[in-house]
């Protein structure tokens, strides 16, 4: 790399050797962002959390302490003279994070997004146990501002204060606030905008992270206003109980983007028609731009974020994206440093101490982002006062590109999942090493490390192993780390659960390489002959862990909720098993076809069918796979009963066509029970119907005809529909995987079922399963 250096870029290494960069910026932003709620305001909180995750007896074992001369972001505990364990931390997250240690690592008990209460043992005397620790991250980050739409976006505050209580126990101290629309609605309002132009420029709930960020405009809509109300109140009720925790959170800042309907108002101000997002058509495309060097941008910045500060509060953090997914007008140095400096300052215009928290994902594969645009953008800022998100850092990083963002402070973050996808996958040794590796770099000037999913909710592992490791400042032993996970997550030492995991983490969570993933899988996308499915693990992987989990049923307490636990991830590995079969059997169907062979493809067709048969099945037996919860969710939200069709039609929209004509098709597919019986197998049902018919006609497959008979038919009407689909689960999990085991292993052995499936998946070059 050192030979393609410019003299200025080696200049400005030089300058660095010797200083820390890291250390430098790390302890002067915590403080500058760190909520200021006294030390009993912050114990009592944490009380109250462990009063929540144990409940009132047991979470009496301990006593906590909040305590400012501790080195910054450590806890210690220990056991007092009467019994209890004393757990000290420099904050109130730093408490809860050496709780969570103690749960782990001392009682072999721990927690994740769906179990957030802990039974301990009614006769349980706590362990005489000493122990501090420091964390190696100035700052542990989480979310993703699309994890707010396609996560978060039905939650009530129930949902809420648990996932907070998570929040604090794996350590986390940073996090996003980015409900704004009802703040907009007054400001808007203020400038003159009617209400028809105001409803027109709101997207509906489950899109509201791309208008923010300028993508879209009004779909979904329109936005009822007392949901814009109730979710501002919502929101002050989440931060609040961040910050006495601890926490800090970041606050919208503008970005530029406004309503068509202002240059009525303004009609002298410089606006640029931001470019299509993905083919949305009008009214649904292109909101406008403020050019940063117009007075007007500072204007609307300053009174909006006037209000924001009014409203929550402030930690001096701000994130702004004003270029997500699309390109500034002028691809010049001068423009695009004017732009950056434009949007900071009018941060400074209302707080003097700003920290502007941006998204790298804008320079991320985008030829218009040359090195020498993303250091205009970058310096333009005072060093230390950008803090960026490195967004997917264990398959994308930026930060070396960038020379550790030309000095500006930076968080690894791992991104993992779009969309809210299921499928299991991860890069579990990529983790391990990169956050390491970008600690260690040469002038390193990173801070943080973080989790920055689209959505939640699948990979928990993953997540829970990047979190640990940027709190740790020495590299986690992978084995070992899997080999605790299981312990805790299962409640007992069982060799069959200790493999299973050891085959999953060299297999489905060894992934490395550059192809895109996004979840993903034949049997997801709509039915085509072009669609090209590839593995990275050797699938008989699956099939072991697979195996070794069914084995261990008699095993698994029925305290403490682990029974809940095994079965959720005993669906979740049937899951990763029949998709994996339905790309096995595809190929070879496809292969059927083009070789003209009906009697094997109708063969295939019918297996194609029975997993997805068996696929619901599985998912129907999951309190966590089911369809109905996120309907039933989405229409509670809804302010009035007239409203619930708004709702659920944002729900399903967004699952499924992802805007008015398919612009965004099956990006946040799920593979829940209902929708697999309703819109994935009718779709594969149609398809296999026609091709058959086609064979059987000895004429070619109408793919044009087909695309467009199963958008109007399947497709595009299921975001109208209005079935109600089950909450509970419905029958014994580890009875259908047991039976959908034995069958499909009865297919592996029979000659017919090997004879016809002869073609393999692809299997990526050097990604194969690992010992």
């Amino acid at each position: 790399m050192a030979g393609n250096l410019s003299v200025f870029h080696i200049l400005w290494i030089l300058a660095l050797v010797g200083s820390s960069v890291h250390c430098h910026f790390g302890p002067e932003l915590v403080a500058r962002v760190a909520p200021q709620v006294s030390p009993d305001v912050q114990e009592e909180a944490v009380r109250q959390l462990m009063q929540r995750v144990l409940g009132d007896r047991a979470s009496n074992l301990f006593e906590v302490e909040v305590n400012k001369a501790l080195e910054l972001r450590s806890y210690q505990f220990r056991q007092l003279d009467n019994g209890k364990v004393l757990i000290v931390g420099w904050d109130g997250v730093s408490v809860c994070k050496g709780f969570h240690y103690y749960l782990k690592y001392v009682l072999n008990m721990d927690l994740d997004w769906f179990k957030t209460h802990i039974e301990l043992p009614a006769q349980l005397q706590p362990k005489n146990v000493t122990h501090s620790s420091e964390s190696a991250s100035w700052f542990i980050y989480y979310q993703n501002v699309c994890t707010w739409s396609y996560s978060f976006v039905w939650w009530n505050f129930g949902q809420w204060r648990r996932h907070i209580d998570w929040m604090a126990m794996m350590g986390i101290n940073l996090s996003l606030a980015p409900n704004q629309e009802a703040i907009w609605q007054e400001v808007y309002t203020e400038t003159g905008l009617n209400a028809d132009e105001i409803d027109a420029h709101f997207a509906g709930p489950a899109f509201q992270a791309w208008q923010r960020m300028g993508n879209i405009r009004g779909w979904g809509g329109p936005l009822p206003p007392a949901h814009r109300r109730l979710q501002q109140l919502l929101q002050q009720r989440i931060v609040q109980a961040q910050r006495d925790l601890g926490m800090s959170v970041a606050l919208p800042a503008f970005a530029g983007h406004v309503p068509t309907g202002l240059p009525r108002i303004f009609p002298t101000a410089n606006f640029t028609s931001v470019e299509r997002w993905n083919q949305f058509p009008d009214p649904y495309c292109c909101a406008l731009f403020i050019e940063p060097s117009d007075p007007l941008f500072q204007l609307v910045g300053a009174q909006f974020l006037r209000r924001v500060i009014q409203i929550y509060g402030s930690n001096h953090i701000y994130f702004s994206d004003p270029f997500n997914e699309m390109q500034p007008r002028i691809a010049e140095p001068g423009y695009i440093s004017s732009t950056a400096r434009a949007i900071y300052n009018s941060m400074r215009m209302v707080d003097k101490d700003p920290v502007w928290l941006l998204q790298g994902w804008m320079f991320l594969d985008n030829a218009y982002w040359s090195d020498e645009l993303i250091e205009a953008f970058l310096t333009a800022v005072p060093r230390g006062r950008m803090l960026v998100l490195d967004l997917q850092s264990e398959q994308f990083p930026q930060y070396q590109r960038t020379f550790s963002y030309y000095g500006q402070p930076f968080v690894w973050c791992m991104l993992n999942n779009f969309g809210g996808t299921l499928g299991m996958f991860g890069s579990a040794h990529l983790i391990n090493a990169g956050i390491m590796a970008a600690r260690s770099m040469p002038n390193s000037s990173m801070v943080g490390v973080g989790i920055t999913p689209e959505g939640i909710g699948q990979n928990y592992a993953l997540f829970a192993l990047t979190l640990e490791q940027g709190w740790s400042g020495s590299k986690l032993e992978l084995s070992d780390w899997f080999d605790q996970f299981t312990l805790t997550r299962y409640g007992v030492n069982d060799t069959d659960l200790i493999l299973a995991w050891q085959l999953l983490r060299g297999s489905v969570y060894h992934f490395h390489g550059l192809q895109r993933m996004r979840g993903k899988y034949a049997l997801n996308k709509r039915p085509s002959f072009n669609l090209k499915p590839w593995i990275w693990y050797n699938a008989s992987s699956v099939v072991e862990a697979w195996q070794l989990l069914l084995a261990a049923n008699q095993t698994i307490p029925v305290e403490d909720d682990r029974y809940a636990l095994y079965k959720h991830d005993l669906v979740d590995i049937t899951r990763q098993f029949l998709q994996q079969s339905f790309d096995q059997v595809y190929v070879n169907l496809k292969s059927a076809y083009r070789k003209s062979q009906l009697a094997r493809f109708e063969y295939l067709a019918a297996k194609l069918l029975e997993l997805l048969a068996d696929m619901e099945r599985i998912l129907a037996s999951g309190e966590h796979y089911l369809l109905g919860n996120w309907l039933e969710a989405a229409k509670e939200l809804a302010p009035s009963a007239d409203q619930r069709h708004i709702y659920e039609f944002n729900a399903r929209n967004q699952l499924t066509a992802w805007g008015p004509s398919n612009q965004i098709l099956d990006y946040a597919t799920k593979q829940w029970s209902g929708l697999m019986q309703d819109y994935y197998t009718p779709r594969w049902s149609m398809f296999l119907d026609a091709v058959t018919l086609a064979m059987h006609s000895k004429r070619p497959f109408n793919a044009t005809a087909f695309r467009q008979r199963v958008a109007n038919e399947i497709e595009l009407p299921f975001s109208n529909l209005t079935k109600v689909y089950p909450t509970e689960p419905v029958g014994s999990t580890w009875l259908i995987s047991q039976e959908i085991h034995d069958k499909w292993q009865s297919y592996a052995k029979d000659t017919q079922f090997l004879h016809h499936c002869r073609v393999a998946v692809k299997l990526l070059e050097g990604n194969s399963s690992i010992a």
